[in-house]
C-alpha cells in the first residue's frame, strides 16, 4: 500500500505539539511560582520519556498506517453500501467514529491484552501536553474497532482523516494549565477536567471518561465521573523507569508471566482477557492509594 496517498493530519502537526509544549511548561512553572502547589507541571525525564514514545509511535505508524489502510479499503470494496462524501455523510462519521473511539477506549482499559498497549498513555505520572504524546507502538489492537466504518460504506480516508481530527482534539485536554471549560462545554464535550479524571489512579476515578471528543457517550453508558477529588496520576502501580522500551512492553511481559503461573487453563486465560485489575478468587487484593486531597483550585 502506499502510504503518500493516505490522509496524514498528524505529522505536519509535530512542530505545534513540541510549542506548545514548551510554552506550556512556561505557563505552568509561572502557575507553581505563584503558589500553584496543586499543578503537577513537568520533569525533564518524564517529558524526554513522553516525547521518546511519541517518536516511537511515529515511527511505527510509518508502516502501520498502511496496513490498517489496506484494511479498511478491502471492507469498504467488499460492501455495496456508500456513504458518499457529502456534508450529511461527516456529520454522520463525526459521531459514529466518536462513538468506536469510545469502544476502544473503553475496552482497551477493560480487558487487559489490549490494555497492554494503552498502558503506555498512562504511565506518566505528571500530566501535561508532552503526556498527550506518550502513545503506544503497538497500534494492532484498535484496528477492528473502526472497521465498521468501513463496512457501512465509509471510504478510507475519510475514516483516518475523522481519525486524526480526533485524536489532534485530544491534543490539547491534556494539561493542568485549563481548570474549567463553560458548564455547556464541559456537558457535551471532553475537556481537560474530565481527562484529568481520566488520566489518575483514584479509586474513584479507575474505568471512567472514555470519551473522545464528546463526553456524551459516557453519560449515556454510566461511564462519566466529575473530577471531585485531585488527581493522582499515573497507574496504580506506577513504573520506575523513563526507558522507553520498557514503558512500551512493560505489560505483555506481565501478562507472560502471570499467564504462566501454575493453574487451569480458565485462570491462564483471565489473566490475559479479563479486567487489568482481575486477580484469582482469594488472592490479596491491590494496595489502595492514599488519601487524596480535594480537587485543585482554577488557576
Amino acid at each position: 500500500m502506499d502510504t503518500a496517498h493516505i490522509p496524514d493530519l498528524i505529522t505536519p502537526a509535530i512542530p505545534v505539539f513540541v510549542l506548545t509544549v514548551i510554552a506550556e511548561a512556561l505557563w505552568v512553572k509561572k502557575l507553581r511560582a505563584e503558589g500553584g502547589d496543586s499543578v503537577k507541571g513537568h520533569t525533564w525525564k518524564d517529558t524526554v520519556a513522553s516525547l521518546s514514545m511519541g517518536l516511537g509511535s511515529v515511527v511505527v505508524g510509518v508502516g502501520w498506517k498502511g496496513v490498517a489502510f489496506a484494511g479498511y479499503a478491502a471492507l469498504y470494496h467488499l460492501t455495496p453500501l456508500r456513504m458518499g462524501s457529502g456534508l450529511v455523510a461527516w456529520v454522520l462519521l463525526f459521531f459514529l467514529e466518536d462513538l468506536c473511539y469510545y469502544a476502544f477506549h473503553r475496552v482497551h482499559h477493560e480487558s487487559r491484552f489490549f490494555w497492554a498497549s494503552h498502558v503506555v498513555h498512562h504511565s506518566s505520572q505528571h500530566y501535561n501536553l508532552s503526556t498527550a504524546l506518550r502513545q503506544t507502538w503497538t497500534p494492532m489492537t484498535g484496528w477492528v474497532f473502526w472497521a465498521p466504518l468501513a463496512l457501512m460504506g465509509f471510504s478510507p480516508a475519510m475514516i483516518v482523516t475523522q481519525q486524526a481530527v480526533s485524536l489532534l482534539y485530544q491534543y490539547w485536554i491534556h494539561t493542568e494549565a485549563i481548570h474549567r471549560m463553560p458548564r455547556p462545554f464541559e456537558w457535551l464535550f471532553n475537556t481537560p477536567s474530565h481527562h484529568r479524571a481520566h488520566h489518575a489512579s483514584n479509586t474513584v476515578y479507575l474505568d471512567t471518561n472514555y470519551a473522545g471528543i464528546l463526553i456524551i457517550w459516557d453519560r449515556l453508558f454510566g461511564t462519566f465521573t466529575p473530577e471531585v477529588e485531585r488527581p493522582i496520576y499515573g497507574l496504580v502501580k506506577n513504573l520506575t523507569t523513563y526507558n522507553p522500551v520498557r514503558i512500551a512492553f512493560h505489560e505483555y511481559g506481565n501478562i507472560v508471566r502471570d499467564a504462566a503461573r501454575p493453574g487451569p487453563l480458565s485462570q491462564r486465560l483471565s489473566y490475559v482477557f479479563r479486567n487489568p485489575a482481575w486477580k484469582p478468587q482469594g488472592a490479596l487484593p491491590p494496595e489502595a492509594p492514599p488519601p487524596v486531597e480535594a480537587a485543585h483550585p482554577a488557576p
